[in-house]
């Protein structure tokens, strides 16, 4: 029986990875639901850390992720979360690169809080420092950027407690910023409006094949160790909030 291979991630999504790892692993989840899944890159890693269910709305990243995903056990569906079944909450409930790509974020913050089981938590990653916004969130079709006071108060208006934030990408994200603003200086954007440019954003510069991987791997690693050095200092921000048990 062929093992199915788990894709790799592009240098920016190793960074988040390690970070996310961590605090899913930390919370110790039975059920797990990833809002925004892309081509399921973090899913086919988050598969195996609880149940996993996954809702994508792009056409072919949904198509891409339920490849790679399904053969791990996991389920993805297509659409976003209203597609979700009616009824379910999870003890972690994901959206990572998302909420940024959304016009109205306090309402998707409201329709996924109570997707959170009582007690669980909703995981988050968004682009932060606002003041570095630039080529690259046009293109994707970025709204905005977050700092950890703005989104704090986000998460805190739809219900969220005990709010943590923690900075990752330091010094590494910056570099990589830097690049990715260069390289989209030089890129047509998908679509007009930013709902067209975000439904080819998880396409945009993703890394194939077990080559591809091993070296970003490689290359990414000094850089995790650095990162954990200054957990409150970088362009990207993973935020972790609970759903009060009442």
């Amino acid at each position: 029986m062929t093992t199915p291979q788990i894709p790799p991630l592009a240098p920016r999504a190793a960074l988040r990875w390690n970070v996310v790892r961590r605090v899913v692993s930390d919370l110790n989840p039975t059920t797990i639901l990833e809002l925004g899944c892309g081509q399921g890159a973090m899913g086919t890693r988050l598969a195996g850390m609880g149940t996993y269910l996954a809702a994508e709305p792009d056409d072919q990243s949904f198509e891409t992720a339920q490849a790679r995903i399904t053969p791990l056990g996991g389920t993805v569906i297509h659409g976003d979360h209203n597609k979700v079944p009616e009824g379910t909450t999870y003890d972690v409930v994901c959206a990572f690169e998302v909420l940024e790509h959304i016009a109205d974020d306090a309402a998707a913050l409201a329709g996924w809080m109570p997707l959170v089981k009582p007690g669980g938590h909703l995981v988050l990653s968004v682009p932060s420092e606002p003041d570095r916004f630039g080529p690259w969130d046009e293109l994707v079709g970025h709204y905005r950027r977050y700092d950890a006071a703005s989104l704090t108060a986000r998460l805190t208006d739809a219900g969220g407690v005990d709010v943590q934030m923690i900075h990752y990408g330091w010094p590494l994200g910056y570099l990589l910023d830097s690049v990715r603003d260069r390289l989209a200086g030089g890129k047509t954007a998908e679509g007009d409006t930013a709902e067209e440019r975000t439904s080819g954003s998880g396409r945009i510069l993703q890394p194939s094949g077990a080559a591809a991987g091993t070296l970003i791997k490689a290359a990414v690693a000094p850089w995790i160790g650095l990162q954990r050095l200054r957990p409150g200092k970088g362009p990207g921000l993973v935020a972790v909030a609970q759903r009060p048990t009442a």
